[in-house]
């Protein structure tokens, strides 16, 4: 059977030793986060992960959600019950803002919680990470009376929010939306329309939801710059915050899907429904975006999330299945077989896994905490640098951990052979649900030309320089540590790669923007490959200053690291070939070739 057992100890090394968030005590809600108080916190999540998520997390698979007659959803068997504990034991008000009942925390903090929740039940965690992103948005862009009414039982998830944008006949492509939003003359709107895959759209988990609507008021202009954001409660709100009418939103159907079968996946009809402006008018993108971006954090943390539940399965099974001897002499002759962990090409595919886990979970934390920087930061320059960090570097989280995280849980079913095919032992639930997160909150195409058409080149490409001198200077301090040079030697070449790529792009994806999109792909790649190298440069320095403690942790560390200095990061060298190649052979193909 399978299991889930989050990784407290990795969590805590990130969080206290790479990070070491306990020396930012001078910070807005940094304070309170010392190690003990994290260690309490990342204790408990674990165990309301292990205990009453993940058991959940194949009946969600089975049963699915069911649309009733009346256009009501049930949620699976348990669903409502889990989702009750996870409100009454505070998990959601982890990182809100405390004038909103939230404790205040660093983001840094609130992402390892939501590694344990997308781990465990992946399409569980939609429901409350939705909503915490539908309430940042609140937050970035409503007026003080929509925070008031709308922002408490958001932050709490007692209420739960939606994003709204797709629509039949559009899904990137924003500006040709139809939705249309008739103003009142009361400052209220009537919004008509109808939105699809709209996650957690109708649901028996919360008495109110509380959807973000993308809709064009009459007379806006064309394309996406008349588009403004609406917030359309499924219950109108009364004045002293009780339950009023309900609103004409309603579900018209529920998406039959590949995976998260727990998570309702709705059509919204909206027939002339109160909504109420958010931000101004016509300005709709900018606030939608901070929604966005923070669900693209965490659909990126879902691809290392299920990740890891697919490692820690495979690594079960690799230890208990027996099967052939070892090529270099019998390992366990008490067995009629040598367990299959003992077989290099076992080996290649549990290292594969753990070596990308590893460091992508240190550079989804350190990105949640360049958030955290730059909104509490009092010095403008750190501010500005994470910034253009969480800015340049929101794709490649989203696109390069899904990607990797799909390849992952794919590698987790091989090592099971025959079995990981089957239901019994959870893996193909696993790539099923994985499979998304390639798609949704903008396909990794799209996360690609985000970064090279927009975000590489924003105010002269200051954020790239900014990283490859952050780089420069770890790398000139860790030289001193004996036993950094493997580690160095790689990042040193990743970062002359990365820096080969981006001028190679600058020079040539101005004069033909076809090269841009051609080499999009493998510039995120090779961007990725570079952010790891510099988490496990920065990891193998903390473990080799700690193997005086001969602690078999940092003796893990060391050679995990090893293996993807020499078996992972020579991809890169592949991916900067294919950058420079451009867009020539892509476009040399006709279509009737195809």
């Amino acid at each position: 059977m399978p299991r889930y057992d989050a990784p407290v100890r990795d969590m805590q090394f990130v969080l206290h030793e790479l990070l070491q968030l306990q020396n930012y005590s001078n910070l807005p809600g940094f304070a309170d986060a010392t190690p003990d108080v994290i260690d309490q916190i990342l204790e408990e999540g674990a165990k309301f992960a292990k205990n009453v998520l993940f058991p959940l997390n194949a009946v969600g698979d089975r049963q699915g959600c069911k649309r009733n007659a009346d256009a009501s959803v049930k949620t699976p068997d348990g669903f409502p019950e889990a989702y009750r504990q996870l409100v009454e034991n505070g998990w959601p008000l982890l990182s809100a803002h405390p004038e909103m009942g939230g404790q205040g925390l660093p983001h840094a903090v609130n992402i390892a919680w939501t590694e344990m929740v997308s781990a465990s039940n992946m399409a569980f965690g939609m429901y409350p990470g939705l909503t915490h992103g539908a309430y940042q948005a609140l937050m970035a862009g409503g007026s003080d009376e929509l925070k008031a009414k709308y922002g408490p039982k958001m932050a709490s998830a007692e209420w739960a929010g939606t994003m709204n944008l797709t629509e039949p006949h559009c899904g990137t492509d924003l500006g040709l939306m139809k939705t249309k939003a008739v103003p009142q003359g009361d400052g209220t709107y009537k919004i008509t329309g109808q939105k699809i895959w709209i996650s957690g759209g109708e649901q028996d988990l919360t008495e109110n939801i509380i959807h973000l609507v993308l809709a064009r008021i009459e007379g806006a202009p064309e394309g996406i710059k008349g588009v403004s954001l609406f917030v359309v409660p499924k219950f109108l709100v009364n004045a002293d915050g009780t339950l009023g009418a309900r609103n004409a939103a309603s579900c018209g159907g529920l998406e039959e899907k590949m995976g998260i079968h727990g998570n309702a996946t709705c059509v919204m009809n909206y027939d002339g429904a109160t909504g109420y402006l958010v931000g101004e008018a016509n300005k709709g993108m900018r606030t939608m975006f901070v929604m966005m971006n923070e669900a693209r954090l965490g659909v990126g943390l879902q691809g290392l999330s299920q990740a890891e539940v697919a490692y820690q399965n495979a690594l079960d099974f690799a230890r208990d299945r027996v099967q052939g001897r070892s090529l270099t002499g019998t390992q366990a002759p008490e067995k009629p077989a040598d367990p299959i962990i003992v077989h290099p090409d076992v080996r290649r595919m549990l290292l594969e896994q753990k070596a990308f886990i590893e460091g992508a979970r240190a550079f989804t934390y350190w990105a949640a905490f360049q958030g955290d920087l730059e909104h509490k930061s009092p010095d403008p320059a750190v501010r500005e640098r994470a910034g253009d960090y969480m800015a340049l570097l929101t794709p490649v989280v989203k696109a390069y951990l899904t990607h990797k995280g799909l390849e992952s849980a794919n590698l987790g079913l091989q090592v099971h052979g025959g079995s990981g095919f089957t239901r019994e032992w959870g893996l193909e639930q696993i790539v099923r649900d994985c499979r998304i997160t390639l798609i949704y909150e903008g396909t990794n195409g799209v996360q690609a030309l985000d970064l090279v058409g927009r975000k590489l080149g924003a105010n002269g490409g200051r954020a790239v320089f900014s990283f490859f001198a952050e780089i420069d200077e770890f790398i000139s301090v860790a030289e001193t540590t004996p036993g950094m040079e493997l580690y160095l030697d790689g990042l040193k070449t990743a970062r002359a790669q990365l820096q080969d790529g981006t001028m190679w792009l600058m020079q040539n994806g101005m004069s033909d923007f076809n090269n841009a999109g051609a080499s999009s792909h493998d510039y995120l790649h090779l961007m990725g490959l570079t952010a790891l190298a510099y988490m496990w440069a920065r990891m193998a320095k903390l473990s080799i200053e700690k193997k005086y403690t001969k602690d078999p942790f940092y003796e893990a560390k060391l050679a995990t690291g090893r293996y993807f200095v020499e078996r992972m990061l020579p991809d890169a060298a592949a991916h900067l070939a294919k950058v420079k190649t451009g867009a020539g052979a892509m476009m040399a193909v006709t279509e009737a070739q195809f």
